[in-house]
Parts: C-alpha cells; sequence; structure tokens
C-alpha cells in the first residue's frame, strides 16, 4: 500500500528510494511455489496414475481441478478477506499449499488427492490476488514495476528451471518426497515472511470499494481484456507446441521449450529494468514482437533456425507482458483496492488458459497444426490494439502513479510517497497501525 504513514516497519520499506529486497524475494519464492505447486503432476503422469489406480490422464486432471477452483474461489474469497490483516492471509495461503502438498504425497486415495488439489487452486487464487498488490504496499510508487517484476520473476523460474528440477527430482527419489518437498518449503516461507516482509491492515468496512464499481474504474476493464486476448492467443500456441513442430519436421521439442523458458528469464529481466521508466512503450514493443513471431511461425517456421530463433523471441516478449500488465492493473485500481482488482485478473487469466488451450485444441483438430499462428494472431492484435487504444485510464503514457502528490504534504514523521486516487480512501485508516 504506498501511503502517508506512521508505521515504521512499513516507512523502513521506502526510505529512500529503495526495494525491500528480502521481502519481494519471499514473495517471488511464493509465486515460485504456487506455480510449482500447480503443474509439477503434468510432469509425473506415468508414475502418479499406477500407485492411485486411475488411467494418466486423471492425473492431468489433477491440474484442471487446481486451476477450476483458482478459477472459482478468486474472486469471492478474496472479497470475503479484506478486512483481515494482509501478512497472516498470506500465510495462510501458504500454509493451505503445505497441507495440500503433504495431503498428495501421503495419499493413496484419488478422490482425496483429487480434493487435496482442489484446496490448492482455492490458495493459489487466493495467493495471485494478493501478490503484486502486495509487493507495490512494500516500495514507493515509482518502484512499483520494478517491485512486481520482481516478484512474479517466481513463475518464471517455476517454468523455467522449477518444473523441469521437480520432474527430475520426483524421477530420482520419487514422486512423492516432490510434494513433500513443495510442503515444506512453503512452511518454510511462512517463516520467512513472518520474519521479512512487512504487515499491513486490512480494509475497514467503511473504506471497502465495492467490487462492481473497481470493475468499472476507467482502465480496469481494457487491462482485463489485454489479459485475457494475450493468455489466449498465447495457449493457443504454447499448448500444441509439440503438434506444430512435428508439422514443420521438428522433432527436438524439448528444445525448443528449453529456448523459450529460458528467453522467459530474460524478458523477466528486461522489463524490470524498463518498465518504471516506459511501461506503456515496453508494453507495445512486446506485444508487436509476439505479433510479429506468430507471422514468422506461419510463413518461415519450416526453417528450423527460424523457428528456434522466433521461438526465443516469442519467450522475451511474453516473459515480461504479465508483469507489465499486471502494473497497468495496480496503477489503474490504486494499491488500495489491488487485491479486488487482481482476483479478477486471477479468474480472466485462468479464463484465457482454458480459452486458449480450446480454441487451439479445435483449430488442431478442423485445419491441422499449420493453422496455429494465425489463430493465435487474432487475439494477439487484439491486445495490441487494446493498448495501443487505452493512452487515457488503461496504459498511460506517463503512469499517474508516479505523478507528483498535490493535495498532502509530508509532514513531520511521515514519508512522503506518490500515490494514485485509489490511495485516498485507504489514508482514512493508517493511523489504526500496521496489521500483524
Amino acid at each position: 500500500m504506498t501511503v502517508f504513514s506512521t508505521s515504521s516497519s512499513t516507512s523502513s520499506q521506502v526510505k529512500g528510494g529503495q526495494l525491500a529486497w528480502p521481502g519481494l524475494l519471499a514473495l517471488s519464492c511464493a509465486a515460485f511455489t504456487a506455480v510449482m505447486t500447480e503443474l509439477l503432476p503434468a510432469g509425473l503422469l506415468p508414475s502418479m496414475a499406477r500407485p492411485l489406480g486411475v488411467a494418466e490422464s486423471r492425473i492431468g486432471f489433477l491440474v484442471t481441478a487446481y486451476a477450476a477452483a483458482s478459477f472459482v474461489a478468486a474472486v469471492p474469497v478474496t472479497a470475503a478477506l479484506r478486512g483481515l490483516p494482509r501478512r497472516p492471509v498470506l500465510c495462510g495461503a501458504l500454509l493451505g499449499f503445505a497441507v495440500s502438498d503433504a495431503l498428495v504425497a501421503l495419499s493413496s486415495s484419488y478422490p482425496l488427492t483429487f480434493a487435496a488439489r482442489l484446496l490448492a487452486g482455492a490458495m493459489g487464487g487466493t495467493l495471485w490476488a494478493m501478490l503484486a498488490g502486495y509487493a507495490a504496499r512494500m516500495v514507493p510508487a515509482e518502484r512499483r514495476g520494478r517491485a512486481i517484476a520482481i516478484v512474479l520473476a517466481g513463475i518464471t523460474l517455476a517454468l523455467s528451471l522449477g518444473v523441469p528440477a521437480g520432474t527430475a527430482l520426483a524421477g530420482a527419489v520419487g514422486w512423492r518426497a516432490a510434494f513433500g518437498t513443495l510442503a515444506v518449503l512453503a512452511v518454510l516461507l511462512v517463516v520467512w515472511i513472518r520474519l521479512r516482509v512487512p504487515g499491513f491492515p486490512g480494509e475497514p468496512r467503511h473504506a471497502r470499494v465495492p467490487l462492481g464499481r473497481v470493475a468499472r474504474r476507467p482502465g480496469i476493464r481494457p487491462v482485463l481484456s489485454v489479459t485475457l486476448f494475450l493468455l489466449l492467443g498465447h495457449q493457443v500456441m504454447y499448448t500444441y507446441v509439440a503438434p506444430f513442430a512435428a508439422h514443420v519436421g521438428y522433432a527436438r521439442t524439448g528444445l525448443l521449450l528449453a529456448v523459450f523458458g529460458t528467453a522467459t528469464v530474460a524478458g523477466i529481466w528486461l522489463t524490470g529494468v524498463l518498465i518504471d521508466r516506459w511501461p506503456r512503450r515496453t508494453l507495445l514493443v512486446a506485444l508487436g514482437v509476439f505479433t510479429g513471431v506468430l507471422l514468422v511461425l506461419g510463413l518461415a517456421a519450416g526453417a528450423h533456425a527460424v523457428l528456434v530463433g522466433a521461438v526465443a523471441l516469442w519467450g522475451i516478449a511474453f516473459g515480461g507482458a504479465p508483469t507489465l500488465i499486471q502494473t497497468a492493473l495496480v496503477d489503474a485500481s490504486g494499491p488500495a483496492d489491488a487485491d479486488v482488482a487482481t482476483s479478477l485478473q486471477t479468474t480472466v487469466y485462468n479464463a484465457g488458459i482454458a480459452a486458449g488451450s480450446l480454441t487451439g485444441g479445435v483449430a488442431l483438430d478442423a485445419r491441422g497444426a499449420g493453422a496455429l499462428p494465425w489463430t493465435a494472431l487474432v487475439p494477439v492484435v487484439l491486445a495490441l490494439t487494446t493498448v495501443a487504444a487505452g493512452r487515457r485510464h488503461a496504459f498511460p503514457a506517463v503512469r499517474r502513479a508516479v505523478a507528483p502528490e498535490a493535495d498532502q504534504p509530508a509532514g513531520p514523521g511521515r514519508v512522503a510517497v506518490p500515490c494514485t486516487a485509489g490511495d485516498h480512501a485507504v489514508r482514512r485508516s493508517v493511523g489504526h497501525g500496521e496489521g500483524q
């Protein structure tokens, strides 16, 4: 929360414009743990199916269960918990992950395992709704973009390194040990967060903005639309990269995925450097590069060097785009209401994943793998167009979040931090102290 605060703990996070590295890295590890918990079963289909007595497709449904629960829970759970201090809610979500992963590690019953995955999904919906807003509240407004990039780097590291490493660990010591390790990691993270992440109060009832009003704020719907379009287009290609590679005669799908994962790390690093100075321009370039990549894949992917290069550019462009979009959402909503706005984005994000996978599958069955880049191109162009048109509220050339504050100078014992209009409602509750 970017506020005028009398809390020494909160003030210490923003003093001198410094990033609160220990706390931000803890949140990044929380993102890493969430992605690992969500996706690890996808790499363990054969090894999990036999002990649980089900077909491999049923193990795949464990990933579906997580996504579905996250989709359903994000908005109502976030709304229900708005009044509670933020740090206990964050720790509670991580403890929920620990319980879920421990149950999966110990269970020999598919129904129990499925129920544990539903619990993990609900915790994931709660966690994702909090992370960007929490990061924004830990730093000055002019550092929000970089702070969010650091936290969301946990996603990239989980996709590029964590999931392959987790799969390898499961192959060496068993899938139960892999899930047990995730449970232990979640508990250790709770300790880290209690020690190094500041506490923030929940929203008093009289200061809460209704969810519908947050959704109707200028800029929110364009940002959510870009989220949907980008994930839909990305998922059309990413879900079916193996059949597309086979279509163009490239047999090393694993190498393509490794190139993509490594490039996303570069993309999120580059975004962290640029986001606080040129967020709109950086997002336009990223979406423009992704559009160009899809054109190249549609026209010239038969040249394998071109294919690998295009996939690398795709990874760079996509690696930073979610951070840019989420920063725009926090700016449009204000950190005070970022949890609610991000819960809406979590729902839209999962809808985009589901819609993209479904759309890509329909295109693959109806027109073959060669149609995938052209199918993905349409929503990506829509995303690019929406950003280009959203100059006033959603994706401004100059971030209002870092404009000089005119109405309330700093007083004794206060740290002057620029904020958005959405922050003003929170100031009424600042004097109540820091939530524990």
